[in-house]
Order: structure tokens, then C-alpha cells, then sequence
């Protein structure tokens, strides 16, 4: 069933509508996977489902082919307290669709759905193509993509949509949080006290400022660490034993969590807890098929400095959507609908030439 790209792209935005007015924080994302499967059935296509994670395989797919994964999210995090509008009334003012969840990434989600359909029923491609609309993105929960990526047939290249304006990020940084200690004296505030934990704490703080790690990315550039947090005692009185802190480090493409988290380990001056090494860094080659047909049709490529989905992938990938980053998580979010008809546009072309 050949299916005109103009009605694709209009039944797309009624599909993002929905899913604004439609709750769906990380956890939450019943109703939404609901309303997708729907609306992908409503053309035809075999769903299938894993918790609130929603996916689909293109009507000819071939074991014997390489496979592309199309992915994009329909979970939100929750409005913040300067909403000036609805986050869940889905309305159109000056070519503008507000709502929560409306760039983030419901734009990138309901064109990567309308371009899957485009494909759906297309013979002879060169991959097979996966779609899929996961959960838990926000809060990188067990139940995310990281969950469907095990029963999923192996992926080879993958498409995560993330507001990036169309252009092509071809490498993300990772993501470790680390809890660290910064021991001292427990003591009456009265007394003397030279190992007081908060003046030590200064100095600590200092070496964190000041500290830069050796490998620089062409594409990613430094590792950035950022003190995040901090916090220490209960009582005016007392000196605390120790001062927690929090430190968000995002990782290059030249290190690994784990060599990050061995060097912090060996060189802070602080007890360094990681939270968790999976959210490692990602990348393209900026020779690939799929980079070479985006760059052809005059779209840029840059690294990325914030995270997504792609952390879960071992495969090559590139984040690319409609939308802007900056909106991402703002009050009164917003995507322009014509973002939403030039993203779709795109894909299907940058798709076209890389399944040729």
C-alpha cells in the first residue's frame, strides 16, 4: 500500500498530538505505547511489544542482511514549575506545537515512525530495518531500549532520534556519576580540629576545578568533570565526618567508562564511587554510508555533549531529528511543524540513499 508522504506527515503530527496530551514520565509510558501500536497498525504493520517498549520489523525482512535500527523515545520528564501553558494541551500557535515531550522527542519519534512506514513494504533493500518506540529513556530505566536490545536480532548501524536540528551527531559522550567522600575529624565545633572534613573539602573542590584529563576528541573534545552537588552535617555544633559529593563526568571517545573510573579512582584525592559504567561514549565513522548520504544532502556533522539511547548500543550509530536540543526539558516546549515535515523529508531521502 503505497501511502503519499504529504498524508504520512499529517497523520505523524495527529500521532504527536496524542501522545502530548497523553501522560508518559519514564514508567509511565502505558497509554503512549498504546496509541503507537495503534497507529502503526492503522497502516498495516505487525507489532510487537516488551513492556512499553513498542517495535516493528520491516514486511520483508531478511536474516541473510545486515540490520538497521530506527529508535526514538516516548517517555517525558515532568513539566517544570515555569510552564506558563498546559504541558499536556497539544495546541498549534504560529506554526509552533507546544506541549511536554512535543521536541523531546516526540517530533523525532512520529517522523522515524512515519519514515519507517515509508519503507515498511519496500523489497530489495539493502537492511532489513527495525523500528523502535521505547520507555525510559529520561531516567535511563531497566525497562528502556537497554532491555529490548537482547531479544532484538543483532544490530549493525543504528538511528536514535534526539532533536539535533537534522544535522548528524556522530559521536556522543558518555555519562558517569560518581559519589565522592571527603573524610575529616568528627568533632565538637568548640574544640580544635585540624582534620575538619568541610575545609578539607576546599582543597578537594580546588583540584577538581583545576584538573584536566590528557586525551582530547577531534569530534567530542575534553572529558568534562563538574562538581554537581554537595552536602555535609546536621547539627550547627558538630563537625561532620565526612562531606558528600556528586560529580558528573562526560566521557570522550578516547577513554571507556571503565578507564575513567580506574584513573579518578587512582588520582583524586577523595574516595570516588561510580554509580554505574554503562553509559559509555558513541560513535559513527564519518565515512559511513549513512553519514556520506546526510553529509550529500548538505547536513552537518558535530559531536554531541549530552546523552541518549545511543549509550545502550554497542553498533555504529548516529543521533539525528528534527528539533532543537535547547528546547529539550524547557517551559512551554515547543516543535515548529514544518521541523516535523523537513525531518521527515530527510530521513526518507538520507534512508533512501543509504538502502539503495
Amino acid at each position: 500500500m503505497k501511502i503519499n508522504q504529504e498524508t504520512l506527515t499529517q497523520k505523524a503530527i495527529e500521532l504527536l498530538k496524542q501522545l502530548i496530551s497523553t501522560q508518559s514520565f519514564s514508567g509511565e509510558e502505558g497509554k503512549t505505547g498504546d496509541a503507537i501500536e495503534n497507529w502503526l497498525r492503522g497502516f498495516g504493520v505487525e507489532t510487537e511489544r516488551q513492556f512499553n517498549n513498542v517495535y516493528a520489523f520491516n514486511k520483508y525482512f531478511d536474516k541473510s542482511k545486515p540490520t538497521l535500527l530506527l529508535n526514538s523515545h516516548h517517555d517525558t520528564v515532568k513539566p517544570n514549575s515555569a510552564y506558563t501553558k498546559d504541558p499536556f494541551n497539544a495546541h498549534v500557535e504560529d506554526g509552533k506545537l507546544y506541549g511536554l515531550g512535543s521536541n523531546d522527542a516526540g517530533g523525532c519519534l512520529v517522523s522515524l515512525l512515519a519514515t519507517f512506514v515509508h519503507f515498511y513494504e519496500m523489497e530489495n533493500l539493502s537492511h532489513n530495518i527495525i523500528m523502535a518506540a521505547t520507555g525510559e529513556e529520561e531516567d535511563a530505566g531497566e525497562k528502556s531500549l537497554t532491555a529490548l536490545l537482547p531479544i532484538l536480532p543483532k544490530i549493525d548501524v543504528a538511528v536514535v532520534g534526539e532533536p539535533t536540528l537534522m544535522d548528524l551527531a556522530i559521536a556522543e559522550k558518555g555519562l558517569i556519576v560518581f559519589d565522592a567522600v571527603v573524610s575529616g575529624t568528627p568533632s565538637h565545633a568548640a574544640h580544635p580540629n585540624n582534620n575538619n572534613s568541610i575545609y578539607n573539602t576546599i582543597d578537594v573542590l580546588q583540584w577538581f576545578k583545576g584538573y584536566a584529563f590528557e586525551k582530547v576528541s577531534d569530534v567530542l573534545g575534553e572529558v568534562k568533570m563538574t562538581v554537581t552537588q554537595i552536602s555535609a552535617g546536621n547539627q550547627h555544633n558538630v563537625v561532620p565526618a565526612q562531606v558528600d559529593l556528586v560529580v558528573d563526568v562526560r566521557v570522550n571517545d578516547c577513554y571507556s567508562n571503565e578507564e575513567i573510573a580506574h584513573l579518578l579512582e587512582q588520582e583524586a584525592p577523595c574516595k570516588m564511587i561510580p554509580r554505574s559504567l554503562r553509559l559509555n561514549s558513541s560513535a559513527i565513522d564519518a565515512e559511513h554510508d549513512l553519514v556520506r548520504s546526510g553529509v550529500s544532502l548538505g547536513r552537518k556533522t558535530y559531536g554531541s555533549p549530552t546523552l541518549s539511547d545511543q549509550a545502550a548500543l554497542s553498533c555504529q550509530s548516529v543521533k539525528l531529528g528534527p528539533g532543537d536540543s535547547t528546547r529539550s526539558h524547557s517551559a512551554n516546549e515547543f516543535i515548529h511543524l514544518h521541523e516535523i515535515e523537513e525531518g521527515i523529508d530527510l530521513y526518507i531521502k538520507i534512508l533512501t540513499g543509504f538502502l539503495k
